[in-house]
């Protein structure tokens, strides 16, 4: 092993200056005189001495390095440079500043009506819920597995229809700056609300419905209800009946907080016939009369349907009862009413102004190519046109895909209203029925052609297995 070397330090000696040419002090005294005047101190100089250590195993010595063990070069903690390793910063991400989307908005063929009501649309805005960060709707919902989770709970779901409750204002102020003054609030807004287990009243959260109902009046806005397909007052079942009953009685209470007048309305259908449409419909007229509460009945009206129910089924029982009646277009349309509209439309407004309350009606188109029924019940991106049987005073609700964006388009077509070019939105172009789909690929697979760019996915993955079945070896 080589030697190393050890600092160690020892005095220096000067040697005393060799006296050579002339004196420099002429006599003793001079030069004891001069001694005095020279520093005794003597300086002490680090010398460098070469020192064979003994040889330690080498084992050892990497564990002592390991351990910090110091060579005799560097005992002194003072000769020792530290190097301190800064913290590794993070590299800030750079901001995208998207370059704002400009749509391109076709020009529209314009018409021309005397038409002079509301136009409305469904419980979504497309606009708002497109938002980010913080998107805006009304319809925050969770299942009740998240109600059972510790970590979530009641409160977390009293928490969503809170903010469902805010959001409301936000989106009655956006129909305001774009000249909507109609609209169908979700019946999600409080989810679980009429549940039988984990329901709960809506007073936590008066202050937020007081605010939207606060707005919504003062710009002269209507704000109306369609509880789901289970609300059925004329069903056999009755669980179901008593379910229904508290869904009604729920949104009964959210427009009371909100301080909503006779013409906030909840428009339920007749439902199923249950193998015997006239005894359902004496079932829906006995607890229409004795199980609903006044306040229930004052906003409860009924609409055609395109499967079971048509005006003609239920205008009796709606003049019988006094409530009014919803006429729907496009239900229509699919099952029509064997009396003329004009006169339809004349004894279905008369419930209405009977009770003081303003006329609604459903508008909405099919998707193109529908043909069968089922194809005919879905409703289109957006309607092209007004009834010619509409009433000058109506309030129409357009119950489209599109939702804000139908309404801005007949705000186009008839003049009906300005509009906000930054908030229009081109159309989609409509999917194609499965039906046409299939019929597709089965003409491209006889003409020996790749049918798979236009197959449904289910047809993909059909075809996938059979070819796997018809490889060699399985």
């Amino acid at each position: 092993m080589a030697p190393k070397r050890k600092r160690t330090t020892r005095a220096a000696v000067t040697p005393e200056p060799e006296m050579t040419g002339p004196a420099l002090v002429s006599s003793p005294e001079e030069a004891r005189a001069l001694m005095r005047r020279v520093s005794k101190r003597q300086k002490k100089t680090v010398v460098y001495t070469e020192e064979v250590l003994a040889e330690e195993p080498e084992q050892d010595a990497e564990e002592k390095a390991d351990a910090g063990f110091e060579s005799p070069l560097t005992e002194l903690e003072e000769d020792a440079l530290v190097e301190e390793v800064s913290p590794k910063k993070k590299r800030a991400r750079r901001k995208k500043h998207a370059e704002p989307v400009v749509y391109d908005i076709p020009p529209v063929e314009t018409k021309t009506t005397t038409f002079k009501g509301r136009l409305g649309y469904a419980c979504l805005n497309t606009v708002l819920r497109a938002m980010k960060p913080e998107p805006v709707f009304c319809s925050r919902t969770l299942r009740i597995d998240t109600i059972l989770k510790p970590e979530f709970g009641m409160d977390y779901c009293k928490d969503l229809g809170r903010r469902n409750a805010e959001d409301l204002t936000r989106l009655i102020q956006w129909n305001e700056e774009n000249h909507i003054k109609f609209l169908r609030v979700s019946s999600e807004m409080f989810p679980f609300a009429s549940h039988e287990k984990y329901g709960y009243t809506l007073e936590y959260a008066e202050k937020e419905l007081r605010a939207a109902g606060d707005l919504a009046r003062r710009y002269g806005h209507r704000l109306t209800t369609h509880p789901g397909q289970f609300t059925q007052l004329g069903s056999p079942r009755d669980v179901v009946v008593t379910a229904a009953i508290r869904d009604l009685e729920y949104h009964c209470q959210m427009f009371r907080l909100m301080g909503m007048d006779q013409d906030s309305v909840m428009i339920i259908h007749m439902g199923g016939m249950f193998g015997d449409k006239q005894a359902t419909i004496e079932r829906f007229k006995e607890v229409y009369q004795t199980r609903l509460t006044d306040e229930v009945r004052a906003r409860l009206v009924l609409e055609n349907d395109e499967m079971c129910y048509n005006p003609d089924d239920l205008l009796p029982v709606c003049e019988e009862l006094s409530i009014p009646l919803v006429f729907d277009y496009h239900h229509n349309w699919i099952y029509p009413s064997e009396m003329p509209l004009p006169e339809l439309i004349e004894r279905a407004n008369a419930i209405w102004h009977r009770k003081g309350i303003k006329p609604k009606q459903h508008l909405s188109s099919p998707c193109p190519g529908a043909e069968t029924v089922m194809e005919k019940r879905k409703h289109a991106d957006r309607c092209y046109e007004l009834p010619p049987e509409l009433p000058d005073d109506m309030d129409l609700m357009v119950e489209a895909k599109d939702k804000e964006q139908a309404v801005l388009h007949l705000y186009r077509v008839y003049g009906l209203h300005p509009v906000i070019h930054k908030n229009l939105r081109p159309e989609k172009p409509p999917k194609p029925f499965p039906r046409i789909l299939k019929a597709e690929a089965a003409e491209a697979a006889a003409n020996g052609e790749d049918g798979e760019s236009t197959a449904t996915p289910r047809g993909r993955r059909t075809r996938a297995r059979a070819k796997i079945e018809e490889l060699p070896g399985e």
